[in-house]
């Protein structure tokens, strides 16, 4: 016997109901194993994965096809501390896709030779305090003063208000 269309189309709306959404894989997941002990939260930012520990960005995770070469772990630091992490980092630089301006944000690259090495050396500093990686984001949206419930009087209605209390 023929089974009936309708619990075939019920059947696969069901499955479409309970289907669990595919998860994007974590580009260097690594780095989130060696800061386990931090408990890091992780949110996506500009189709890459921002990592925090508390209320710090201190990384994100990128591993994308458009700009390889900015492919890697990017480091949340400020220009204060390029210098002094260089050292620490050889391959560390500037990411190109955020425009020719130096920003606080630096790369650890993928295509460099010790790639993993120096993520996992960024993660020590982190997991140690180090003051030099990680930024309290700011808000994105200034907050906005309440607006007065008050309406305001015309120029015309102030003048009629005006005339009435003189006459």
């Amino acid at each position: 016997m023929a089974k009936s269309r309708h619990s075939t189309r019920l059947k696969s709306r069901e499955d479409s109901l309970f289907a669990v959404k595919k998860r994007k894989r974590v580009p260097h997941e690594f780095v989130l194993d060696a800061l386990a002990p931090l408990a890091p939260w992780t949110r996506p930012m500009f189709g890459c994965l921002a990592v925090y520990v508390g209320e710090k960005i201190v990384l994100i995770l990128r591993d994308k096809p458009n700009y390889p070469g900015d492919n890697g772990v990017w480091l949340a630091t400020s220009k204060e501390h390029h210098e002094s992490l260089r050292r620490d980092f050889p391959s560390m630089r500037s990411i190109g896709l955020l425009g020719k301006d130096v920003t606080g944000w630096q790369v650890l690259p993928m295509k460099a030779n010790d790639f993993e090495e120096a993520a996992l050396r960024a993660c020590e500093l982190i997991l140690a305090g180090d003051p030099r990686i990680g930024k309290i984001p700011t808000s994105r949206r200034p907050r906005r003063a309440p607006k007065s419930r008050a309406k305001k009087k015309s120029a015309k209605s102030r003048r009629r208000s005006e005339s009435r209390s003189k006459g």
